[in-house]
């Protein structure tokens, strides 16, 4: 009967020493939760603190021409100092013996105003560049030249050939100046306003070696003993034919074949020529008309592929 009562007295005493280890280790772990959860930084302040780090990277790299980046202005000039600064060979299928069936051309715009970028009585500033310029010809597809008093004009003024055969006075700074017939385009990175003369007219203003000189230019109406030309394209027939002028005083602002008791407005492609697709009006009466509104109509001028036709008219002067 004792040892009975000590054995039940001993597993008293051992489920209180249970009881009591296990709420001081319940204790001990809460205690240690709410340090932990205290020292821990919140987690709105994390995700702050991260997104001010994606910003603060992001714009470390922003690309060039994003908002807020800085850059330094470029300096790559639009043209080399050395005499072969502009273009040596014509553009886009300018030459005379062409197919017809060459890559599609760049086409002005048909329409009735005269008016172009190269407006009379304006004065232009820009920069004279030079070039070699060969035998003369060029993106105007006019062929060699016997003056080499030529310039190649930017591809924005020269506004998909309508400059072709325009002339340009060109005066620099020092006082000299030049008169240059326009027979090439001077792709980019010419400027609007700029000019690749030939190494002839470049001399007329500075020493070639210059290279690059700032000039201002304006619209010439000269005067002149000559008379406008007709030539068809190679490979022109009555079923489709290309039509230049040469020769002309002023600057075309269109072409016209009669067809049918009327006259229709043919497209201007950008080497120079004036195109019929399916050959209406080819062989027939031509019509000028330059900037200023002066009309010319051309007779007996026939469809002979790539021969110079010379007619007796000419635009007035202005």
């Amino acid at each position: 009967m004792q040892e009975t009562t000590r054995q039940a007295a001993r597993q008293r005493r051992r489920r209180r020493r249970l009881m009591v280890g296990t709420t001081t280790g319940l204790i001990v772990t809460g205690l240690l939760v709410c340090l932990v959860m205290t020292m821990r930084p919140d987690r709105k302040e994390e995700a702050g603190q991260a997104a001010a780090t994606a910003v603060a990277n992001s714009q470390e790299t922003l690309p060039a021409g994003s908002p807020g980046h800085s850059a330094s202005p470029s300096t790559t000039s639009t043209s080399s100092v050395t005499p072969s600064a502009g273009p040596t060979t014509p553009k886009a299928s300018p030459s005379r013996s062409a197919a017809p069936a060459s890559a599609s051309p760049r086409k002005a715009p048909v329409t009735t105003s005269p008016g172009g970028r190269i407006r009379p009585k304006v004065t232009y500033p820009g920069v004279a560049t030079v070039y070699k310029a060969g035998v003369g010809d060029g993106a105007c597809s006019y062929g060699p030249s016997s003056d080499m008093m030529i310039a190649a004009m930017n591809t924005t003024d020269y506004e998909t050939s309508r400059a072709c055969g325009a002339y340009i006075r060109v005066h620099a700074a020092n006082g000299a100046s030049v008169t240059v017939r326009i027979t090439n385009e001077c792709p980019l990175p010419c400027a609007p306003g700029q000019l690749d003369l030939s190494e002839q007219a470049f001399a007329e203003l500075a020493p070639v070696s210059t290279g690059r000189l700032a000039i201002t230019w304006s619209l010439l109406s000269p005067d002149t003993s000559g008379t406008i030309s007709i030539r068809y394209k190679t490979g022109s027939s009555p079923y489709w034919c290309g039509i230049q002028a040469i020769g002309h005083r002023n600057p075309l602002a269109r072409l016209e074949v009669r067809t049918g008791g009327s006259w229709r407005q043919l497209a201007r492609t950008d080497y120079n020529y004036f195109l019929s697709p399916d050959g209406s009006g080819c062989g027939g009466a031509i019509r000028l008309t330059d900037i200023y509104g002066q009309q010319l109509t051309v007779d007996g001028v026939g469809l002979r592929p790539d021969v110079v036709q010379p007619t007796r008219l000419q635009f007035a002067r202005h």
